[in-house]
């Protein structure tokens, strides 16, 4: 969905709670009282339940519906790693975080306003996240005695008082989904499906969202069954319905459109995994080459193998590999062949992926590796997210086997980093890794969509002939002689008359790539695709320090973007001052990050590993970076994030 929003203006973000209520008025119930209607700056709200119960698509839905209202917003999927984990136990709770706006937002918020527990499971799973005060909706079908057994529940909380701290709303979902589908003929277990639909209505009139795209969304998934599509459009406008007229529910909520919040343009709200790839496809285009993936299927970055299966028409082909070995080959013949190739994975993969991408250094061929991180080792958390790659991608290939480094740091910068590593990758003729991570690949935020001519020229220019001239005369094709300025070989098509040249594992002869074991020549070949990463040109590193006279520097890559910055802007407004920076080059680092180090007598380094990054930072520049980190398979909270900026500022 896209909406047109107004001018900008550059907002700070207070503490990410519900923003004081004022009344703005009232809707007209049947019996003549007016519903008052509440206007907030902000709202977080997360619907949970069983990994069946359609959390996340009941998530999307609001979500879609609040982009296309205007607000700013940002999402936190998350969910278990089974395809159906047991109903009702808390391993197998899903739930979907989404945090909306009247003004620039940059996390998913720290605990919610208001939560949606379709059992007792998803209630005692969440519920340590939810401040007292907050608005808590329960499904009170399921609170029966053996679904309460199975998470440890002896009495009822809906009765024992545990509650009392919070703004309760008992809701029998079930059954009065069930009556508002009596007339459908469906069997129980049918009806119940549609649970979740009617508590997406009844949040929509909470807090006003539209409906017209959610009962159209509904009406084309299920396009084939006609009748499952009208009894859940039933089911959402009767749970509309119920808010509108029940007196458990005297109170509205009105966010206004966040129209200061973004320059002008068409918006369309947008995940991590979907901006990258529509970043590769603008990639190819803007190269003027075919796309071609190489993947094996491997949660969280199978959803751009799926994406890019669907745009044949934009020249990509997308192969579905055997394994993770087979997909990278393939990626890499393909280079080989003049195609923009990526491959994409996650960390396991990425182990299995790393004797191709020494040959990609070798060969020196374009190629993109997109890793989305996710909790580990081994298999680890399939489905949580973390940022433990960045030294497997540094360093995790054998010999001296250098590899340039993109990391966007939100889910519309994927688009703008997909971008980046392929203009890398092409003009200086290297494999790239693209590090995102599982809470950007499934987190979604507001796109402006770029005009065409705001996309950069990444055409390259292909071998055509001889580049070489022999002591006798003869004019030759010399594989690997190097551009001055990039030191990047030139890229021969298959095919092309003359340009017949070998390729292979084994040490190449510098100038003719001829097999060579001469040391010299071995020496001098891995200084010099040493010194081709090093001297990829990356722009400088900025710093936001708006006194000029901060002591403390937060420097944070990738994901942590958001967190990092929410927590500095709470941390000024409470008259604290801090300066921050964000890599997203990771290798080569920005040639002033030394110097910008240098300025601050303490370097703070938030970070989802133990250190990476900080151990980069500490053996590069001899600056005594201290790390916070964590691995939770969670994004960091801003409140926990600016409680050890000012632990760090009164050290």
């Amino acid at each position: 969905m896209t909406s047109q929003v107004s001018s900008p203006a550059e907002q700070a973000e207070p503490a990410e709670q519900q923003g004081a209520p004022a009344s703005v008025g009232g809707q007209r119930q049947p019996d003549g009282e007016a519903k008052e209607i509440r206007r907030l700056d902000r709202v977080i709200i997360r619907f949970a339940g069983d990994s069946g119960d359609g959390m996340q698509l009941t998530g999307d839905r609001f979500t879609s519906e609040t982009a296309s209202f205007g607000n700013d917003l940002s999402t936190l999927p998350n969910f278990p790693a089974e395809i159906r984990a047991p109903a009702g136990t808390l391993p197998g709770v899903s739930s979907f975080q989404l945090h909306f706006a009247d003004h620039d937002i940059l996390t998913p918020g720290d605990a919610p306003n208001v939560l949606v527990a379709m059992n007792p499971a998803a209630l005692k799973a969440n519920l340590p996240d939810v401040p007292p005060g907050a608005e808590i909706i329960v499904n009170t079908d399921e609170f029966t005695k053996r679904p309460m057994a199975k998470v440890g529940y002896d009495t009822s909380p809906l009765e024992d008082g545990s509650l009392d701290a919070y703004r309760v709303h008992p809701v029998p979902l079930t059954s009065l989904t069930i009556e508002a589908l009596k007339d459908f003929g469906l069997s129980r277990k049918e009806a119940e499906r549609s649970k979740n639909m009617f508590a997406l209505g009844l949040l929509s009139w909470m807090y006003h969202r539209p409906t017209e795209g959610t009962e159209a969304f509904l009406r084309k998934k299920f396009a084939k069954k006609p009748q499952i599509a009208e009894a859940n459009v039933t089911a959402f406008r009767a749970g509309w319905n119920f808010g509108e007229t029940t007196e458990d529910f005297a109170v509205s909520y009105e966010v206004a459109p966040a129209s200061a919040a973004f320059p002008p343009g068409t918006y369309r709200n947008i995940s991590g995994n979907l901006a990258l790839s529509y970043g590769l496809i603008a990639a190819s285009r803007q190269a003027d080459l075919p796309l071609y993936l190489g993947s094996y299927p491997i949660t969280p970055a199978s959803d751009i193998l799926h994406e890019l299966s669907r745009h044949k028409n934009f020249g990509v082909r997308t192969f579905q590999a055997e394994d993770e070995i087979a997909g990278i080959g393939a990626a890499l013949g393909a280079a080989f062949g003049g195609s923009l190739a990526v491959t994409t994975t996650s960390g396991p993969g990425v182990a299995l992926k790393s004797e191709t991408i020494g040959l990609a250094v070798s060969l020196e061929l374009p190629l993109l590796v997109v890793d989305i991180q996710r909790g580990g080792p081994s298999t680890g958390l399939p489905t949580k997210t973390e940022q433990a790659d960045l030294l497997q991608a540094m360093y995790g290939r054998n010999g001296e086997a250098p590899v340039p480094i993109v990391a966007p740091c939100t889910p519309a910068d994927c688009f703008d980093a997909a971008l980046e590593a392929a203009r890398i990758a092409l003009t200086y003729r290297t494999p790239v890794f693209l590090l995102s991570d599982g809470y950007l690949a499934n987190g979604s935020e507001p796109w402006r969509i770029p005009e065409v001519d705001e996309l950069p020229d990444l055409r390259v220019q292909f071998a055509t002939g001889p580049n070489h001239t022999l002591d006798d005369g003869t004019e030759v094709f010399w594989p690997y002689k190097r551009d001055p300025q990039t030191l990047a070989r030139p890229w021969a098509v298959p095919g092309t008359p003359g340009l017949e040249h070998r390729i292979g594992g084994i040490e190449k002869q510098d100038g003719t790539g001829n097999i060579s074991y001469d040391p010299a020549n071995h020496d001098h070949m891995v200084r010099t695709r040493q010194a081709k990463v090093d001297g990829v040109q990356v722009p400088e590193l900025t710093v936001d320090d708006p006194s000029g006279d901060a002591e403390l520097l937060v420097l944070g890559w990738g994901s942590t973007y958001g967190p990092i910055t929410a927590a500095v802007r709470r941390t000024r407004a409470a008259g604290h001052r801090v300066a921050q920076a964000h890599l997203r080059h990771l290798n080569p680092f920005p040639a002033n990050l030394g110097e910008i180090l240098t300025r601050y007598r303490k370097v703070v380094v938030p970070e989802m590993n133990l250190g990476q990054l900080a151990t980069l930072i500490r053996a590069r520049y001899l600056v005594d970076a201290r790390s916070y980190t964590q691995v939770r398979g969670l994004p960091f909270k801003a409140e926990q994030l600016a409680d050890v900026l000012k632990e760090a500022i009164d050290d």
